[in-house]
């Protein structure tokens, strides 16, 4: 009885979290709603856990959470627009990090830089406070951050005579450069398995994953201030490091449609992979595997990806006082490290890993995400425009990768074509809406 006493209860407040059922219809007392993406069992327990101890602290500030399904990749997005058209945003709502200065510089969301110390400020990680400013304001704030870095198949790197040993001790001040990144790719290329992995997918993982070879090059997609991109992705930079990456597909050494799992299935003997890979590996690989830094330029400097959702306050909410009040709660050092232990993703605040909840995170390859995180991540850029050039750059890139794997061969005019016109569209929609 007492069973299924507790598991009607726990239902209730699930569906009151999902579904956003208001907590309190008195006048007095301040409900706020926030939306965000439906994620694994354990993070959607964690919400219901946090709201109900949230409410019952703060009985004058009450709030529910409306959970959106992303099965269908557009749902979230699309909600957020018909909402902002209607002028029907909920007080708070989750946004994709390189989104931030869209929404920001359209006055969608509001700044919320007053509600976070300089003691909260020097405690986020630095890329997680460039990812979520805009025009030197805060404008949303994040529990989670990502990474991405270089994984190795040690049996299959030992017998094409790689050292793992040296990759194995490599330091941040020490990364494989691309020269060695490519020798290690033909070295492991067999008739049964390719060398390496670049193609996280032709969407957002091509800007995503790829940018810190650009960067590491000498040039970013687009200028620091967010304006200009003709120049900088189409850059010579730009060009050599698309015709390097082009390079390692026109030779055989990695595939333009990788197959699922490819490093899982043993398919590839290296992988430039996310962060989020190591609990599968932990979990799932059959073979012994390493990671060690994003890889870097001959020449350049080390840097590496970052980004994830962040919570941001809306326009439309009628009390942001409220929400600053309950959103620096919602991102204290302890709500940090269990709802990134939950999410399986590191944590934004330093002091989070201090927590018995990161303890995974004290060495080994979580550690490793973390220092980059501190030391080389650098955000997607800081524009309006990131979803025009986002799309466009993804396209330009699968054909560039497509052509080179249908010729066995780069063509640098035909880069060049392609890069010109990804910076050519970003200039039209950043001169037509924000110039």
């Amino acid at each position: 009885m007492r069973k299924a006493l507790a598991m009607a209860i726990s239902l209730i407040m699930a569906l009151s979290a999902l579904f956003a059922i208001p907590v309190s219809a008195d006048e007095n007392v301040v409900n706020l709603t926030i939306w965000s993406p439906t994620d694994r069992q354990l993070v959607e327990e964690w919400w219901v856990e946090k709201l109900a101890e949230w409410n019952a602290a703060h009985p004058e500030i009450q709030v529910s959470r409306e959970a959106i399904d992303r099965s269908d990749s557009y749902a979230y997005d699309n909600k957020i627009a018909t909402a902002v058209t209607s002028n029907d945003l909920p007080s708070i709502f989750y946004v994709d990090g390189p989104q931030v200065s869209y929404y920001a510089a359209n006055g969608i969301i509001v700044p919320i830089t007053e509600y976070f110390t300089e003691e909260d400020m020097a405690d986020f990680v630095p890329s997680t406070i460039a990812q979520c400013t805009y025009d030197g304001e805060l404008y949303a704030m994040s529990a989670t951050e990502s990474g991405v870095a270089f994984y190795y198949n040690k049996e299959m790197l030992k017998e094409a005579g790689i050292d793992v040993d040296d990759l194995d001790s490599r330091t941040l001040e020490n990364p494989i450069t691309w020269a060695e990144m490519e020798e290690i790719a033909e070295k492991c290329t067999t008739a049964d398995h390719v060398g390496t992995h670049i193609i996280m997918d032709h969407g957002e993982g091509l800007p995503y994953a790829l940018e810190p070879m650009y960067i590491s090059k000498g040039k970013d997609y687009i200028s620091e201030d967010g304006t200009t991109a003709a120049g900088y992705v189409d850059s010579e930079e730009a060009v050599e490091t698309t015709a390097f990456l082009a390079e390692l597909i026109a030779k055989g050494y990695a595939n333009v449609d990788p197959i699922q799992d490819e490093f899982m299935n043993k398919a590839c003997a290296t992988m430039i992979g996310g962060s989020w890979e190591v609990s599968t590996l932990e979990t799932g690989a059959d073979f012994e595997w390493g990671v060690t830094y994003y890889p870097v330029s001959d020449t350049g400097k080390a840097v590496s990806p970052c980004g994830d959702w962040s919570a941001a306050i809306s326009r439309d909410c009628e009390n942001p006082e409220a929400a600053g009040e309950f959103l620096q709660w919602l991102m204290s050092t302890e709500n940090v490290a269990t709802y990134a232990a939950a999410i399986a993703k590191p944590a934004t605040r330093n002091s989070a890993y201090a927590d018995a909840a990161m303890a995974d995170y004290a060495e080994g390859p979580r550690a490793l995400f973390v220092e980059q995180l501190n030391n080389t991540a650098v955000p997607r850029p800081r524009t309006p425009s990131y979803a025009t050039f986002s799309a466009n750059y993804a396209e330009a890139m699968t054909n560039i990768f497509s052509d080179a794997a249908t010729n066995g061969s780069v063509d640098n005019d035909y880069i060049q074509s392609e890069l010109t016109n990804v910076a050519d569209l970003f200039t039209e929609d950043y001169e037509t809406y924000y110039s």
